[in-house]
């Protein structure tokens, strides 16, 4: 099926730009999902409507048992999901592409501003602002803007998995019966109809919902980990950036905990006052008892 394979060209260009954990989401969606689809699940579900028999000759009665029993088939109905989670991973792919496109020619601007060195084309080379998403290898970085668009759609990924996981439940079920009673008009009376290989499609349908329900829970997993990230990262920031004229940073307590660097420190201090002091008096030092003892610290 040639639109399975321009839909894997599609994501394998967001495999690039997600975290491990949304790589191996997509890896689930391909090898878990699209190909038993393609490979066994359609082949399955080939005689679905053909060996569907009922023991009566009422004309149309089959036909709307058939409908009553798979308002929609099963194959079908998985198609559509997979399309559906798949949506929202092309759009913030489309938002990636676009923030790169943009950054781009960004990068171009600043590099034909740099060519030029008079002083207007400096000063509207430090108006730009400098790119912050895309890195030197070509990768991009998951934070800002993206970050939000990149947990918006694992949040719409995980409403869609649960909505189509009890969408299955409430059509038909996780599993076939062999017999399927039939009691809809125009039958004259209670039908049996009867579905072809129920416990091989049985098999399939779990699978398939498994492979569901791992990647809610991948999505799920991905979501809580870009959280304590983002919640780490912003602690981290906040910490570095919190210094007071009371309370130094971390760093210089650090250096000045022996009494020694303290006294060594202030000397330094009076030295350094003592040359600003030679040098606004025009270069003339002048020389007096309490000069020579200046290195002399009482404690």
């Amino acid at each position: 099926m040639g639109e399975w394979d321009l839909l894997g060209r599609l994501l394998d260009k967001v495999q690039s730009h997600s975290t491990v954990i949304g790589k191996v989401w997509l890896t689930v969606l391909f090898v878990f999902r699209i190909m038993v689809l393609r490979t066994g699940a359609e082949k399955v579900w080939g005689d679905e409507q053909s060996d569907f028999i009922c023991n009566t000759q009422q004309p149309g009665c089959e036909n709307v048992c058939y409908d009553k029993a798979f308002p929609i088939s099963h194959v079908r109905f998985w198609v559509l999901q997979i399309i559906a989670i798949a949506t929202p991973k092309l759009l913030y792919l489309g938002h990636v592409l676009h923030v790169i496109h943009t950054e781009k020619k960004l990068k171009e601007k600043i590099k034909k501003q740099a060519e030029l060195d008079d002083p207007a084309s400096l000063f509207l080379r430090r108006t730009f602002k400098v790119p912050k998403y895309t890195k030197s290898s070509g990768k991009i970085s998951i934070r800002g803007c993206l970050l939000r668009s990149y947990v918006l759609h694992l949040v719409a990924k995980i409403i869609l998995e649960v909505l189509f996981i009890a969408g299955q439940y409430f059509l038909y079920g996780f599993t076939l019966q062999a017999r399927y009673v039939c009691k809809s008009s125009p039958c004259p009376h209670q039908v049996d109809c009867f579905v072809s290989r129920p416990t091989e499609k049985s098999v399939i349908i779990w699978f398939m919902l498994v492979a569901a329900v791992i990647s809610l829970l991948l999505s799920l997993v991905e979501l809580f980990y870009l959280c304590v990230k983002s919640v780490k990262e912003c602690m981290a920031r906040r910490q570095d950036y919190t210094v007071t004229p009371v309370t130094p940073p971390l760093v210089e307590r650090k250096a000045f905990k022996s009494r020694g660097k303290v006294i060594q420190n202030h000397v330094n201090l009076e030295l350094e006052g003592q040359k600003l002091g030679a040098v606004k008096g025009r270069g003339e030092i002048k020389t007096s008892p309490e000069t020579n003892n200046a290195g002399e610290i009482h404690i």
